[in-house]
């Protein structure tokens, strides 16, 4: 059983009407441990009500939180959401919480480095120095890193893009975060699959997933190439469908399944996801068939 650790943001995206526990980093292990029946993040929340909530509810779902730190001061984090007429989202995400001041000393890297075998992160939690240093003290310790480009706003610079980028065995990305970094890096506009296998090249990544959103996904491993484009669905809320994607492709990278496999699982699982509000399903079931699929 492959040990996988999420290092970043716990925060409740905040609708007009509601409010749900999110955070890429959370979303995704939150996947992890329902399909591999394990699964810890690394994180930090407010001595808030926001802060209690989010703890009470990954004990209640068997998700280790004892790497998860308690702030006396800063509030748990924010996300407001606004969802366009596709349900698709834009966040306006508050500084200066929790998960920004993530502390890590040299006896818990120590620790969380020999239990982990992969460990994921964003590039939102890394907008602060803290954090980012806490992170970065992770780097070149484990055997694997998944990097979910997720850029958010202006919360991230070239230079960590670059280390993340350096480090990570797995890169996932959508196009417009593509297009960004081919900018950055190559100052040119090519065609997905060039802009792709030039970054592949640059920072010599094992695996790379590019995501399209209803337009499905390219992926990229050992010289091979698949794309995958699923049937049209009625999407209620796309928030956390990327987390699902990234849990399936990471999964499936470290059973070393078929890269065909991957993809289609990936984009099946999230696009359930689009049926749904909010990132984390309610009911386990929807897990049970793609359980049955990675492990048969």
């Amino acid at each position: 059983m492959n040990k996988i650790a999420a290092f970043g943001e716990i925060l409740f995206d905040i609708y007009a009407n509601s409010k749900s526990l999110g955070g890429a980093p959370l979303n995704f292990i939150y996947h992890i441990n329902k399909l591999t029946g394990s699964g810890r993040i690394i994180s930090r929340v407010g001595k808030d009500p926001l802060g209690r909530e989010a703890i009470d509810f990954l004990n209640s779902e068997g998700i280790l939180t004892e790497s998860i730190q308690i702030d006396d001061e800063l509030p748990t984090g924010t996300a407001v959401i606004s969802l366009n007429e596709k349900g698709e989202p834009t966040f306006d995400i508050e500084q200066n919480r929790a998960y920004d001041f993530i502390k890590i000393n040299e006896e818990n890297r120590i620790r969380i480095a020999q239990i982990t075998e992969c460990l994921y992160f964003g590039s939102l939690a890394q907008r602060n120095d803290v954090s980012r240093k806490s992170l970065q003290s992770f780097f070149n310790k484990h055997p694997k890193y998944f990097f979910d480009v997720n850029i958010r706003q202006k919360f991230y610079t070239k230079e960590i893009l670059s280390k993340s980028l350096n480090v990570a065995n797995v890169v996932k990305l959508n196009f417009d975060e593509l297009k960004l970094l081919e900018k950055l890096y190559f100052n040119e506009e090519s065609d997905l699959q060039t802009a792709s296998k030039n970054l592949i090249e640059k920072f010599n990544i094992e695996m790379l997933a590019v995501t399209k959103g209803a337009g499905g996904s390219v992926m990229f491993r050992d010289g091979k190439v698949d794309e995958y484009k699923p049937e049209p669905w009625k999407v209620i809320d796309t928030v956390g469908a990327g987390d699902a994607f990234a849990s399936i492709t990471c999964i499936g990278y470290l059973h070393e399944l078929e890269l065909k496999k991957i993809n289609k699982l990936a984009n099946e699982f999230a696009s359930q996801i689009c049926l749904i509000n909010g990132a984390l399903p309610k009911d386990d079931n929807i897990y049970n068939r793609f359980k049955e699929e990675i492990y048969k």
